[in-house]
């Protein structure tokens, strides 16, 4: 059964674009943002051991596994905050997810309920796709903005961002300001539908980022979901940008060739 801890040892779904982007150990800071239980936190902690890991978690539930978890790895680069990052500092309802998907019950260490949480209320597409998972509790948690944190913490750029805060994405990045500027990759959740109330979708997150000089170099969305990978090109040259996307086309070739063939 798949829990925590095989995902924890799991690869990171874009391991290899960001170790071809980013010296691994010139990396300095990395955010999770709605970092859940901490287990991507703890995965980039060991990718780039020279980092500090920014770990944003409003629910304190999350947050008292995460601090287990974290200190089970022995990740001693990952900073927990119990807030969530927004376009204004204060508080905000925040709406709790649980439930169970059907066949996929939970194992002990797993819990596939408490990922959805979102500052935004769910949206009647949202029973369509998951029926089984309920928003019938919400609480109140801290916000802030990303940039006064950062000046908070003295941080004067960001190496790479991974953003998983279900259709709250852009008030993440509004709450950056001019300091966007400053965040070399961001990897993030992105919905084709409204899977929460007012959510800006596909289109609109593209065009905020395209107008921030941001470049689109990897898409998985779907007709309902999926991922981004955003590069800033006030670090990245238009050469590295073509070579990156190279590589990735040669990775995906030879992906097919592998799968006809049966190989893994």
């Amino acid at each position: 059964m798949f829990n925590r801890e095989k995902y924890i040892n799991s690869p990171i779904e874009i391991e290899s674009e960001l170790l071809f982007l980013l010296d691994k150990n010139m990396v300095k800071t990395v955010f999770d943002i709605g970092a859940c239980e901490a287990e991507d936190s703890i995965r980039y902690a060991r990718l780039f051991p020279a980092s500090t890991v920014y770990a944003f978690e409003p629910r304190v539930d999350n947050l008292n596994i995460a601090k287990v978890s974290i200190a089970e790895h022995q990740c001693s680069n990952i900073v927990l905050e119990n807030i969530a990052l927004s376009n204004a500092n204060g508080t905000a309802e925040f709406f709790l997810s649980e439930g169970e998907p059907g066949d996929l019950k939970n194992s002990e260490e797993w819990d596939f309920g408490n990922k959805s949480s979102s500052l935004l209320p769910p949206s009647d597409e949202m029973k369509k796709h998951t029926a089984w998972l309920k928003f019938n509790k919400k609480t109140e948690v801290e916000t802030r903005r990303l940039d006064q944190y950062a000046g908070s913490k003295n941080i004067k750029h960001i190496d790479f961002a991974h953003i998983d805060v279900q259709g709250a994405e852009l008030m993440v990045l509004e709450g950056a300001g001019e300091f966007l500027s400053q965040i070399k990759l961001i990897w993030m959740e992105v919905e084709a539908v409204e899977l929460y109330k007012h959510q800006p979708l596909k289109n609109d997150v593209e065009v905020f980022m395209k107008k921030n000089n941001f470049t689109n170099i990897l898409d998985t969305v779907n007709s309902v979901a999926g991922d981004q990978l955003y590069a800033n090109l006030n670090f990245f040259d238009s050469n590295k940008i073509k070579a990156f996307s190279k590589a990735r086309n040669k990775k995906i070739r030879l992906k097919k060739i592998r799968s006809f063939f049966g190989l893994k």
